[in-house]
């Protein structure tokens, strides 16, 4: 079923087909119908960051950046749902047009720059939705601020999310907002982890209850970099690293259609990046804090891959865009005994 929808919805602008797919689950979940489109897994428990994950197979921040449709994934059959990146105040992102399908490699490049409605708005749709399951929510900071006050955004964004989600992603990775990956570097994350850890202990205590906090890094890493964040985030008692953004490396795409826009490679292409940070990391880390894999899981086997090297969960996105739900029962299949 999901080939037909598919071959319908590459037919239309990539962001176009975005907001179709996104407002096409809204209505069949409303409609009580969405056993049509996704076989919800069999459950696999697996407790990760203190939290209890039906499956290992989660839904990447970016696909419902406002939480506009939660309910409507979710019955999709996702372990985990991530909300996001959401930003303190709204912001339109980067001009049109800013996504791109590369459909020869399997993979989406994209610069959507934050593109968001903003926090508030957000908690609006997180109040709505009638999905209970584990929500992350993952925060960013607006492109106007700047990055010497990074720090402020994010805060503001954890101070006003953390009381409706299970747990809360810092996106210092992404490659569409100018300087972001600046954060990455050593002494700027040492004092924006060592600003997060203080607030999230003060709003545990204000809210009676513990919500973990995860980063997400880039793949364009080399290991020096690597061991150096997985130093900060031991040191910091950080609850889990989310491995890997998209990557700015062109390699294997330059010479397809589309391949050489500037923005965030992801999908197929990614994969063996992602892969190698989520090994590197796993090393370095020894299990002190989760791994959540991301990147370029189009098979079962490939979600059985990132396992392999080290992760607790993984995520999807391009993969969703290109082989539809069944990739999600799939993913789990594959890394049940693992």
């Amino acid at each position: 079923m999901y080939s037909l929808l598919r071959s319908v919805l590459f037919r239309l602008d990539p962001e176009t087909a975005h907001h179709v797919t996104l407002g096409v689950l809204k209505t069949v979940y409303s409609l009580g119908l969405s056993g049509l489109i996704a076989t919800r897994p069999t459950d696999k428990p697996r407790t990760v960051m203190g939290l209890t994950f039906p499956n290992p197979v989660g839904l990447a921040a970016g696909l419902d950046k406002n939480g506009d449709c939660i309910d409507g994934l979710a019955a999709l059959g996702f372990g985990f749902i991530e909300i996001g990146t959401v930003t303190p105040r709204p912001q339109p992102g980067n001009p049109l047009p800013r996504l791109f399908r590369l459909p020869q490699a399997q993979a989406i490049i994209n610069r959507m720059g934050f593109n968001n409605d903003g926090v508030d708005k957000l908690i609006e749709n997180v109040q709505r939705a009638n999905y209970r399951g584990i929500l992350g929510i993952n925060i960013g900071k607006n492109a106007a601020t700047p990055i010497g006050s990074a720090a402020d955004d994010y805060l503001i964004c954890l101070r006003k999310v953390y009381a409706h989600a299970s747990y809360v992603t810092v996106n210092i990775s992404s490659p569409n907002t100018k300087n972001l990956r600046q954060l990455q570097d050593e002494d700027a994350l040492d004092n924006l982890l060592a600003q997060l850890k203080t607030e999230q202990q003060k709003l545990a205590d204000t809210h009676g209850k513990y919500v973990p906090i995860a980063l997400k890094i880039a793949p364009d890493m080399a290991g020096e970099q690597i061991a150096q964040i997985a130093r900060l985030l031991m040191q910091h008692r950080i609850d889990g690293v989310i491995a890997t953004n998209t990557t700015l490396s062109r390699e294997g795409v330059e010479n397809l259609e589309y391949g050489t826009e500037t923005g965030g490679l992801s999908g197929a292409p990614v994969r063996e990046k992602s892969t190698a940070v989520i090994r590197a990391l796993h090393q370095h880390l020894q299990d002190a804090l989760p791994i959540i894999g991301v990147g370029g899981i189009l098979s079962g086997a490939d979600a059985a891959e990132k396992i392999n090297a080290g992760a607790a969960l993984v995520q999807i996105y391009s993969g969703l865009i290109y082989h539809g739900a069944a990739l999600i029962g799939e993913c789990c299949s594959s890394v049940r005994t693992l």
